[in-house]
């Protein structure tokens, strides 16, 4: 199976996780190959843009880090990624991204191209700035159904600008610049204020609509790169249509030129399934693929890329009316993304339920944790052989982590038991205030804890210690978790806690506050206390550096529950039966271009005889699935055309075809989404 995995390299919003997340990925599933698309957040990346700082290439089995060096991509090899791409999002627009019209008849192309751009760039604008209708304070049925109606009329509107747009940049190269431009400006002031906008919206200045199509510009670049495919991007995938050539010709798309026969140049075309990292424009190369090609999109999310963004936003100092429009727009292309989607995997419940709430269905959904590398923590030693009373924090020092809070409960910790030490394990954050903060920390433990010695000639002695891993004392992260008793973790605002689950992997109790997904992570194999409470959270440390045996019982719970749910091995089993799932629920692709006459021929044995089944047969537990409910009435867009003849059924709705606008409309057949594995289908096409 060929996979595009989507991922994102450096910049504000990038994760460090998610390379290596994605090596382990690649080598953990050596019976796959993977395409990889990077998009670069930022200079600091180290990513290759390739020439004049457009798409690099990287064709033939390229090294994705440790993990994908092995012996290839067979069954007894380690996996290795067949091509890497990367481009950028921010910095200059890249030559091969301007918008050029080409051919002797220049000027009337781009007057139409622009007229397409008015079009599509309205819908799209008044897809995301539309208000919510009013209501009471107890709604009723009706306005429930209304509102419901009036989400979805918003939901089709935002979409048909999207992938108007994204025909646009098809077929003339380029959509950078027009979304930079006065007319883009234009196009926004007159949707903000129009009747039924955000009220938000409506203050919006110059300054502030000038910043906004910045931010959608570098939010829909995706829109304009050459990943698409190189002779086929016209292609379109039906239940027994077969693949049309692109007559374009190689490149047209953002003008990237074709990658070498047999590398990978057909990009996003040919793989069969789309595995996006994270949502937000990382996700966008997958709703192409998913629109134009029929291709699965799955979509993981560790953290909820919207929420994350609203925090970046908020102390960013952006005016109201940049907050409200950004923010509206990437709640609308999260809802599209989890529409789409024929599959969205959580890493925590607390993910999960940010999901649901910006309209992902739970029927689709399954949560799968990240995994990590447990080899290193299995050599540290039991907790029952320590009899040290020393407690260990490591992490990022930021704010967020409230080391404030645990500097005040390790001084109750202290009084109570002259014997306890602190460990602080960590470097600042690349935030300049997080440095400021390590800074304000050591003062605090300077004032709390002074120097003491036993006579006038002894050095003092500081209980409380700052030091970072690869230090003399810490060379390796799994030596910060033997130099402790008890993990000690301060948060008030926490993601997934990577920190926590190496300390349950080490065999180590720990002592958390109530954040993010912290109860889940630790289940009851942990102390648990509400954040910002110096006084319980100094109670739980002493319950347990008092109690060696209720210590050794707790890390030994510990680790027994992090080697059953959070280790590379269930994380990588779990993404190989989920792509098994959906490729067994996905129609024939044909190979393009095998026939006598370059016709495609569809693959033998390509589509298993299950996917005929109505229902949802590939269930995770393997058991009996139930059939399909039918439902009243077929829906209109689900009508047979009787012009055109039947076809063999598809077991999902037909995409829509990408090709250039002609001058006249030409009738196509309509196909019905069967089973559990169709997607949303549009009422009409955009």
């Amino acid at each position: 199976m060929r996979i595009g995995l989507l991922t994102e390299g450096g910049g504000p919003d990038a994760s460090g996780e998610t390379r290596p997340w994605r090596d382990r990925l690649v080598h953990g599933l050596p019976g796959h190959e993977f395409e990889v698309y990077t998009l670069d957040r930022g200079p600091e990346d180290g990513v290759d843009r390739g020439p004049e700082g457009g798409t690099a290439d990287a064709a033939g089995p390229a090294d994705t880090g440790p993990a994908a060096r092995g012996a290839g991509s067979g069954a007894g090899g380690r996996g290795r990624a067949r091509v890497v791409r990367a481009a950028p999002l921010y910095g200059e627009l890249p030559a091969a991204l301007r918008w050029r019209p080409e051919g002797r008849r220049a000027g009337a192309r781009g007057r139409r191209a622009r007229r397409r751009f008015a079009e599509c760039f309205a819908d799209l604008a008044a897809g995301f700035t539309a208000a919510e209708p009013p209501g009471g304070r107890t709604p009723t049925p009706e306005s429930a159904a209304d509102g419901a109606a009036h989400r979805e009329g918003q939901a089709d509107r935002f979409a048909a600008g999207l992938y108007g747009l994204a025909r646009l940049a098809r077929d003339h190269g380029g959509l950078p610049e027009l979304l930079r431009s006065e007319q883009a400006v234009r196009i926004l002031e007159s949707t903000c204020r129009a009747p039924g906008a955000l009220r938000a919206a409506h203050g919006a200045r110059v300054g502030d609509l000038l910043a906004v199509t910045e931010e959608l510009e570098r939010a829909l670049r995706p829109l304009s790169l050459d990943w698409y495919g190189a002779g086929r991007y016209g292609a379109e995938r039906r239940g027994g249509d077969r693949y049309g050539a692109d007559r374009h010709g190689a490149g047209r798309y953002g003008g990237g030129s074709a990658a070498p026969s047999g590398s990978g140049g057909d990009g996003l075309a040919a793989v069969d399934l789309c595995h996006a990292t994270a949502g937000g424009s990382v996700a966008l190369p997958g709703l192409l693929a998913k629109r134009f090609f029929g291709t699965p999109l799955l979509l993981t999310e560790y953290g909820v890329r919207l929420r994350e963004r609203y925090l970046v936003r908020s102390g960013v100092g952006a005016s109201a009316p940049v907050r409200a429009l950004l923010g509206a727009f990437e709640t609308a292309l999260a809802a599209e993304t989890y529409a789409e989607a024929a599959l969205v995997t959580p890493g925590s419940a607390r993910t999960r339920r940010w999901q649901e709430r910006c309209g992902a269905d739970r029927e689709r959904m399954r949560t799968v944790y990240p995994g990590l590398d447990a080899t290193g923590f299995a050599a540290v030693p039991d907790a029952l052989a320590d009899h040290s009373a020393t407690l260990v924090w490591t992490g990022t020092v930021e704010p967020a982590k409230d080391l404030v809070s645990l500097l005040h409960a390790f001084a109750r910790v202290h009084r109570a038991e002259p014997a306890a030490a602190l460990r602080i394990v960590g470097a600042p954050g690349p935030a300049p205030e997080d440095a400021a903060y390590l800074a304000q920390c050591r003062v605090l433990a300077a004032q709390l804890f002074p120097d003491e010695a036993a006579d006038a000639r002894s050095a003092g002695d500081n209980p409380v210690s700052f030091e970072e891993v690869g230090g003399p004392g810490l060379p390796r992260p799994q030596d910060v978790y033997a130099a402790g008793s008890v993990l000690v973790l301060s948060s008030v605002a926490e993601g997934f806690p990577r920190s926590l689950v190496e300390a349950m992997l080490s065999g180590r109790a720990t002592v958390s506050t109530d954040a993010g997904a912290v109860c889940e992570v630790i289940g009851g194999t942990g102390l648990v206390v509400p954040p910002r409470n110096p006084r319980a959270l100094a109670d739980a440390c002493l319950a347990l550096l008092l109690d060696p045996a209720r210590r050794a019982r707790l890390g030994a719970a510990a680790r027994a529950r992090a080697l059953e749910l959070f280790t590379v091995e269930q994380n990588v089993a779990a993404f190989r039966g989920i792509y098994l799932e959906l490729m067994s629920r996905t129609p024939c692709r044909p190979a393009a271009g095998t026939g006598p006459d370059g016709d495609s021929v569809p693959r033998l044995f390509s589509r298993p005889a299950e996917s005929h089944v109505p229902g949802r047969w590939a269930v995770a537990g393997g058991g009996a699935a139930q059939a399909a409910p039918p439902t009243g009435r077929a829906p209109r867009w689900a009508a047979p055309d009787p012009d055109v003849p039947a076809t063999e059924p598809a077991t999902g709705p037909a995409p829509e075809p990408f090709v250039a606008p002609v001058a006249e409309p030409v009738a196509e057949p309509a196909t019905a989404g069967a089973g559990a594995g169709a997607d949303r289908q549009r009422g009409a096409q955009p």
